[in-house]
């Protein structure tokens, strides 16, 4: 009976393995960074290689890889071999029955518990398993490197970089600094929901907010002030788009109705330019440029310079300030 506690030291050591790498791999993702990074600066040495490993996605999705595989492999080994010396040896149908058997305590002290436990409390819990990890990490280092090289040539096969992986995880650790921030009143819900607007739609390109250039009415060179007035008010329109009288469907710049009516001439006067943004232009961009030019209105051109839109500064801010849970 001695020989039992042989599979039962490597099944117990496969069961903590298997719950330190399945609960790492949710605590990094739920682990407040900023308090991570505060730690390692203040001399932490744990907080420290966390901090190192967090911004190597590549290495930590490795080691929790390669980890969660050994684990796998002690605990189903220790089965069998368990098995086999309460039979005496001559128990196969024994051997291949207990792995599925005790599968389910695997998944859920190997897996669930951990993850759970993880995610209640990601900073205490990668602090205390953070030495046994990071001595993982240089363990597994020179098949973590294997694995790497193999999922960049991948990723230059199928056009992935990642520079997206470490974009989301910033992106959620950004949130997460909001929510923290919200729950501690140091933001009010509107700080937080402008937040929340651009970071749904910083990246999306500004074809998707402008507007046709047949879809927006406009007026023409030769119309009076207070024609243009009325086609504002009727299309509700804060800026106009004028279009030259002798070239029809030619844009030649707008003008913006508060300073028509403020200057209370019964001509046009002097137009403002059109600028002219790229139709895949990042939103948030796009709306930094109109803003610092001070303009509400701009012309969305192609690859080739070509008019295809009409962009406003009105319908870049409306996501921004859109309700959000």
């Amino acid at each position: 009976m001695t020989a039992i506690w042989l599979p039962l030291a490597l099944a117990a050591a496969g069961l903590l393995l298997s719950g330190l790498f399945s609960g790492s791999e949710t605590g990094f993702y739920r682990v407040s960074r900023v308090r991570l990074l505060l730690d390692a600066l203040g001399g932490d040495l744990i907080a420290r290689g966390l901090v190192w490993v967090s911004n190597r996605p590549a290495l930590f999705v490795a080691t929790t890889l390669v980890g969660n595989n050994l684990a796998n492999y002690l605990v189903s080994l220790a089965i069998v071999m368990g098995a086999d010396v309460l039979t005496g040896g001559r128990g196969l149908a024994a051997e291949l029955i207990a792995p599925i058997a005790l599968a389910p305590v695997l998944f859920v002290y190997g897996e669930l518990l951990p993850k759970n436990l993880f995610l209640r409390a990601p900073n205490r819990l990668l602090h205390k398993g953070g030495p046994v990890f990071l001595f993982c990490t240089v363990l597994f280092l020179p098949v973590s490197l294997l694995l790497g090289a193999v999922n960049g040539l991948l990723a230059r096969l199928l056009g992935e970089s990642p520079e997206h992986v470490r974009l989301t995880l910033a992106r959620r650790e950004l949130q997460r600094v909001l929510e923290e921030g919200h729950e501690a009143g140091l933001l009010r819900r509107a700080q937080r929901g402008l937040a929340q607007g651009i970071f749904a739609v910083a990246k999306q390109p500004v074809r998707e907010f402008a507007t046709p250039l047949d879809a927006l009415p406009r007026a023409r060179s030769d119309m009076t002030a207070d024609e243009i007035l009325r086609l504002a008010r009727r299309h509700r329109l804060p800026a106009v788009p004028v279009e030259d009288a002798q070239a029809p469907g030619s844009l030649i710049g707008y003008v913006q109705v508060i300073e028509l009516r403020l200057r209370g001439s019964r001509t046009i006067g002097t137009l403002r330019p059109l600028m002219q943004i790229p139709e895949s232009e990042a939103h948030l961009a796009a709306l930094i440029q109109m803003q610092t030019a001070r303009e509400s209105l701009a012309l969305v051109v192609d690859a080739r310079q070509k008019a295809v839109a009409l962009l406003t500064a009105a319908r870049l801010r409306e996501p921004l300030f859109a309700r959000r849970r």
